[in-house]
């Protein structure tokens, strides 16, 4: 329960402290080491590249894992009270739009659109996979709102009396 969410979160939290010191220390390195600079080709990648690659993936991991905790309890409630819908359509314009930014901006050039995709992959994947997924968390807030307003009309049926007296008591 709490406990597991609490170790997850620290855990999290280290990762991310950890992360950012070694991209740091990278970044002051590659500073100093400028008049040592060894050319390498195109299609060749530093350790400073190489290492937001893999923040990227790790953001697309955790970014992607985000929504199934959400859609996982709205289906075992069978609700989506106590969600916000905006936060998600919100949240649905923004990785449309951003995911979009990164289509229109690929060169027209082929031989430079595969290495730009190749490039862009991760951020690609979490802005188009969370947009993947707020489409079933749409369909959720559709599908248990119907459920909760047939619902509420039976609720409404059951608390009225059976036998209503025409004359005032």
């Amino acid at each position: 329960g709490s406990k597991s969410l609490k170790n997850c979160c620290i855990t999290w939290i280290m990762v991310c402290i950890a992360l950012c010191v070694i991209l740091l220390c990278q970044l002051l390195l590659r500073s100093q080491d400028q008049s040592a600079v060894i050319e390498r080709s195109n299609n060749s990648l530093d350790m400073v590249e190489m290492s937001g690659f893999i923040c990227g993936y790790v953001s697309c991991v955790f970014y992607l894992g985000s929504r199934f905790p959400q859609l996982y309890k709205n289906f075992q409630r069978k609700s989506t009270e106590g969600t916000s819908y905006l936060l998600f359509a919100l949240a649905m314009m923004g990785n449309c739009t951003y995911g979009l930014s990164l289509v229109l901006k690929m060169p027209a050039t082929k031989s430079f659109r595969a290495l730009y995709f190749l490039h862009h992959l991760p951020w690609l994947l979490g802005s188009f996979g969370v947009l993947f997924l707020d489409v079933f968390v749409t369909l959720q807030f559709l599908l248990y709102r119907q459920r909760k307003e047939r619902q509420s009309g039976l609720v409404a049926l059951e608390v009225e009396p059976l036998l209503v007296s025409e004359e005032p008591a």
